[in-house]
């Protein structure tokens, strides 16, 4: 009778010890799946949101160069139209993150800076220089540069860099709520993000 329950016990012992060891190694497995699944995801929204649009101004360049002095100068303008195609982009193939797998938290560490593409079109009219002030290359140097200093201006105030901002924060819920349905934490600039996103300035 002894030897029967001695048996039994240890049957029972290697039952519960088999099932402690099982149970652990699928908990290990599905860490490393959801894992997985995180790092695919991310992989998937680290597509470039572009954001497309078009600005249009009228530039006026002028320049003077003296002569003898400011009574005699030889002068020079332009009247410039720019039509310029704009790209706002981010690029969340940059973006670094940190997945903790035994806290069961993503930490995104930080999300790149939005990238602003001006490919501007510029025809000239009403062009006039003096003999001794040409029109030189280093003129339309200064007038390309210019005009980019001012339509990065004007972009900067439109309503293009919000748009960009609302998809990117589109993306990155994707992430929201894949970590919610495992069960994880998101984490973002060491904050635990729960209702949404909110990208600061």
């Amino acid at each position: 009778m002894k030897k029967v329950l001695v048996g039994a016990i240890l049957a029972l012992a290697a039952v519960l010890i088999y099932r402690s060891c099982t149970d652990d190694n699928q908990e290990k497995r599905i860490l490393k799946e959801n894992s997985m699944l995180i790092q695919q995801q991310i992989e998937n929204v680290s597509k470039l949101i572009v954001t497309e649009g078009h600005f249009s101004e009228v530039y006026n360049y002028a320049d003077s160069k003296e002569l003898f002095g400011p009574l005699l100068t030889a002068d020079k303008k332009a009247l410039v139209v720019v039509n310029a195609e704009v790209n706002v982009a981010y690029d969340l193939s940059k973006i670094n993150f940190e997945i903790d797998g035994e806290n069961k938290t993503l930490i995104l560490q930080n999300i790149p800076e939005p990238e602003i593409k001006i490919s501007p079109d510029l025809e000239y009219y009403d062009v006039s220089a003096d003999y001794l002030n040409p029109f030189e290359a280093d003129d339309y140097n200064a007038i390309k540069r210019n005009v980019n200093a001012s339509l990065l201006q004007k972009i900067k105030t439109s309503n293009l860099m919000s748009n960009a901002e609302n998809r990117l924060v589109s993306e990155l819920s994707k992430l929201l709520v894949l970590t919610n349905s495992l069960g994880w934490t998101l984490v973002y600039d060491n904050e635990v993000i729960e209702d949404g996103f909110s990208i600061g300035d």
